[in-house]
């Protein structure tokens, strides 16, 4: 604007002629710009040139002048420019002094500005996002903290949950959550009593049946009883192992229920010696096995484990006896002790029918039998095992035995 002012004044007329008047000096301090180009025209007032830069973009058409000048954006020798058409007196008419720069200044002006309050703004949103994903994960650390010890938990682990650790607000939620381990506690500890009072009620009736079928098969082989019929002796004998059965199977469930969480208490748990625990009852299966004519060996190494030796003796019992059961006449049970992989375990393997792969974690199951299985067992054994690993916080593994026969099942135990 200031240099279409400027360059007006240099206009001269004399009645219908019209001249300009620019120094050379004048005209190069004009043009110097350090980041633009500058260029001027001036026409007269028939659009004649008069001087300047000829082939400036003329003034579009339909522009209104505003105090006699008239701004407009081109293209100028393939820039664009950003020019004003200034409407000045001349010899009584109207001449028309335009001048233009290129952009530069203009693009880095805005350019500038863009950065300067974006920029600002952006930090100012990064900063808030910061804030409240820190807030956000600070606020939720207490829930998070809660989920994982709920997620880290066993099925069997029914402890209530210490609402000091959740904060004021999920209170309700603990609260709620401890109600419902309070129930199925019960529930459990209510079941481990009937299992319990049912097994203690039938032990004692089972073990007098056992003993008069004893004395009676006894009394068939005296004189005294030389004329009892033989179908009648045979009746003796099937009553006689039906009741070593039941009796087994009372026996049974009521491990089940110590085994069960509630039957025991982990914090009472002690440094025990596998090897000592397996000594203790070896030479009760060694005459076991003896009537089976098995030969039933140990390969034993001291190690020690944290445990409760009432549970590790019913869970080595409960191998021993499946092993004994479904091993033929003349086979070979093996249990052993030591250290594997730096963990202690146990483990005992027979060479008998071995329990195909795809049926080795449905026996582990309540009351499940192979199919076809000889034996007097309920199916009950190697649940009892897997109740007693997972309070001793052990790995149970079923495999077949040396040289792909027989089964072999091992423990576990966590190491230390």
């Amino acid at each position: 604007m200031d240099v279409g002012i400027a360059l007006s004044e240099r206009i001269r007329s004399s009645g219908e002629e019209v001249a300009f008047d620019l120094p050379g000096a004048a005209e190069q301090v004009l043009r110097t710009d350090k980041y633009d180009t500058i260029y001027y025209h001036l026409r007269k007032p028939d659009g004649s040139a008069l001087a300047g830069d000829p082939g400036l973009p003329p003034v579009p058409k339909g522009l209104v002048p505003e105090d006699g000048v008239i701004a407009y954006d081109g293209v100028y020798r393939g820039q664009p420019i950003r020019a004003i058409a200034l409407l000045v007196p001349c010899g009584g008419q109207i001449c028309t002094v335009q001048v233009a720069e290129t952009t530069n200044k203009r693009r880095k002006l805005a350019r500038n500005i863009v950065l300067s309050s974006l920029v600002p703004e952006l930090l100012i949103t990064l900063a808030t996002l910061a804030l409240v994903w820190f807030g956000v994960k600070r606020g939720l650390a207490p829930l998070e903290d809660l989920s994982n010890e709920i997620r880290a938990r066993s099925a069997r682990d029914l402890r209530p949950i210490d609402p000091g650790h959740a904060p004021e607000e999920a209170a309700p939620l603990v609260g709620a959550l401890n109600q419902l381990f309070g129930q199925v506690a019960e529930a459990s500890s209510n079941q481990q009593r009937f299992l319990a009072n049912a097994a203690h009620q039938l032990r004692t009736p089972l073990a007098g049946l056992q003993a008069h079928t004893e004395i009676a098969l006894a009394q068939s082989e005296t004189s005294l009883a030389q004329g009892m019929p033989e179908d009648i002796r045979a009746q003796l004998e099937q009553m006689h192992r039906a009741t070593i059965r039941t009796a087994r199977l009372a026996n049974q469930l009521l491990a089940l229920a110590r085994s069960e969480p509630g039957g025991y208490r982990a914090d009472a748990f002690a440094p025990i010696n596998l090897r000592a625990v397996v000594e203790e009852v070896a030479d009760e299966w060694v005459h076991r096995a003896l009537a089976k004519e098995i030969d039933l060996g140990f390969e034993l190494a001291a190690v020690q484990i944290q445990g409760d030796a009432v549970l590790l003796r019913e869970a080595l019992g409960n191998l021993i006896h499946n092993a004994l059961e479904y091993s033929s006449p003349s086979g070979r049970v093996t249990v052993r002790t030591g250290m594997r992989n730096d963990h202690p375990f146990l483990e005992v393997e027979d060479d008998g029918p071995g329990i195909p792969p795809a049926e080795r974690e449905q026996v582990l199951e309540r009351f499940y039998r192979v199919n076809g299985t000889a034996g007097t067992g309920s199916g009950l054994g190697l649940s009892i095992v897997r109740e007693i690993a997972a309070a001793h916080r052990a790995q149970i593994d079923i495999g077949s035995g040396e040289g792909a026969r027989g089964c072999k099942v091992g423990l576990t135990f966590p190491h230390g």
